[in-house]
C-alpha cells in the first residue's frame, strides 16, 4: 500500500504500532537553511557495521548527539554521543513542540543520492526507551519510506518531503521492519534526523 504525502496524523499503520505522518513542519526556506547549516556542522563520519565477522564501512555518514555522552550501539558497534549543537536543540524544539514528546538524543544520516539507503530493519536496541518515540525529520531530498509488518508482509510506504516529520511509537519496532529504498532517480543528498530517548 503506498500513501504519499498528507497533512493528516492519523495512524499510517493498519494494527500493531502507530506511525504518525505531521507533513511539513518547517517552511522551504528553514528547511534549506538547516539542511545548509547541519551538512557545514555536524561532524559527520562513514558507518559501520559487524557483519558475520566483518567490519563493513557504509557510503552513508552518520553523527550521534545527544545531551550527556550517551553509549548507543547497533549493529554491534557502539557510538558515544556528541554535546548538541544549536541548530540541533532548536529542531528538536520543534520536533517536541509539534507531537508532545520528549527526546535526549538525536542519529542522524547523510545520503549522498539515491544510491544509498537503508536496508529492512527495526530500532530495537536496548539503549532505547521501550516504545519509545522516534521523531524522524527530513532535509534535502525527497526520499521512499517503507514499512514491513514482520509476520504477515504487509508493506505501508510514503514519501518523505523535505522539511517534513514523522514519528513512529508504541509497538512499531516490535512488530515492524522499516527501509529507506534506493533508488537510481535521487541525484541530491537527503539528511535524517531521528530524535530517539536513551535509557540513562
Amino acid at each position: 500500500m503506498d500513501l504519499f504525502s498528507t497533512n493528516t496524523i492519523s495512524n499510517l499503520l493498519p494494527c500493531d504500532g502507530e506511525v504518525n505522518y505531521y507533513g511539513h513542519v518547517l517552511t522551504i526556506d528553514k528547511a534549506q537553511y538547516y539542511f545548509e547549516r547541519l551538512l557545514e556542522h555536524i561532524q559527520w563520519k562513514n558507518d559501520q557495521a559487524i557483519i558475520f565477522g566483518k567490519t563493513i564501512v557504509t557510503k552513508r555518514k552518520v553523527a550521534w548527539y545527544g545531551e550527556k555522552p550517551f553509549e548507543y550501539t547497533y549493529s554491534k558497534t557502539t557510538k558515544q554521543a556528541l554535546p548538541w549543537i544549536k541548530e540541533l536543540l532548536e529542531l528538536k524544539e520543534i520536533v517536541a513542540k509539534t507531537t508532545g514528546e520528549t527526546f535526549n538524543s538525536c542519529l542522524l544520516n547523510l545520503y549522498h543520492n539515491g544510491d544509498e539507503g537503508m536496508a529492512w530493519h527495526s530500532d530495537g536496541e536496548k539503549d532505547l526507551k521501550k516504545n519509545g518515540a522516534i521523531g524522524s525529520l527530513s532535509l534535502g531530498a525527497e526520499r521512499k519510506f517503507a514499512f514491513k509488518h514482520k509476520n504477515s508482509q504487509q508493506t505501508v510506504s510514503i514519501i518523505l518531503e523535505r522539511g517534513s516529520l514523522l514519528v513512529m511509537k508504541g509497538v512499531t519496532q516490535t512488530h515492524w521492519l522499516h527501509r529507506l529504498p534506493p533508488t537510481r532517480k535521487v541525484k541530491t543528498p537527503r539528511i535524517n534526523l531521528t530524535f530517539r530517548t536513551i535509557v540513562d
